[in-house]
């Protein structure tokens, strides 16, 4: 574990160390996987995404597995119960947001087939890959969190500004923002290319 090279930011805490390792920047393409982390960087806003992945497992139990058409459903009884629960993060407004977002997430199921699709299309199917070798040069939103940001919102979403739709796409491998040093940015680039 010590004797690869890794980004930065993720320092020596083993569950940041594994997320780096194992998801950030790989290529998600199941729905509920990303609706998972569409909602998670929305919860993350105004706090460390160490925070969000300590609470992760909770958010998996308390939101039915991340099933958008199971939290689409949710009412004010189960937001209650949410707001009550110490796992999560209790806050009213990305509860909320959660449920909205979990409504306009399945109507844009239902237009592209499936929200990968509609996703993917930003990026004509292929990640993007960024060459960063310092932490000055990562960028924290580019033209096509832009372009997605601006349509989610059109659709209804909340939490979905440029900055979370970036670190977003980050996370679920639209971008390679390893930096160049890092082992995992010569897996992906292989990968991709």
């Amino acid at each position: 574990m010590a004797d690869k090279v890794r980004c930065c930011w993720c320092g020596d805490v083993p569950i940041y160390v594994d997320y780096h390792d194992n998801e950030w920047g790989r290529p998600v393409h199941y729905d509920k996987k990303l609706f998972e982390m569409l909602i998670l960087e929305g919860a993350q806003a105004g706090l460390s995404w160490l925070t969000v992945l300590k609470k992760r497992e909770n958010y998996r139990a308390a939101f039915d597995g991340f099933d958008p058409a199971k939290v689409a459903l949710y009412d004010n009884t189960k937001i209650k119960e949410l707001l009550t629960n110490t796992g999560i993060i209790r806050n009213r407004l990305k509860i909320n947001t959660t449920v909205t977002n979990a409504k306009a997430f399945l109507h844009i199921q239902e237009e592209h087939g499936s929200f990968d699709k509609y996703l993917w299309s930003y990026v004509n199917y292929t990640p993007i890959v960024n060459h960063f070798e310092k932490t000055t040069d990562v960028i924290a939103t580019s033209s096509v969190s832009d372009k997605i940001s601006k349509d989610l919102k059109k659709r209804g979403m909340n939490f979905v500004g440029s900055t979370i739709i970036y670190a977003f796409m980050q996370a679920v491998g639209m971008t390679n923002d390893h930096f160049i040093d890092c082992f995992a940015y010569e897996e992906l680039t292989k990968e991709t290319s």
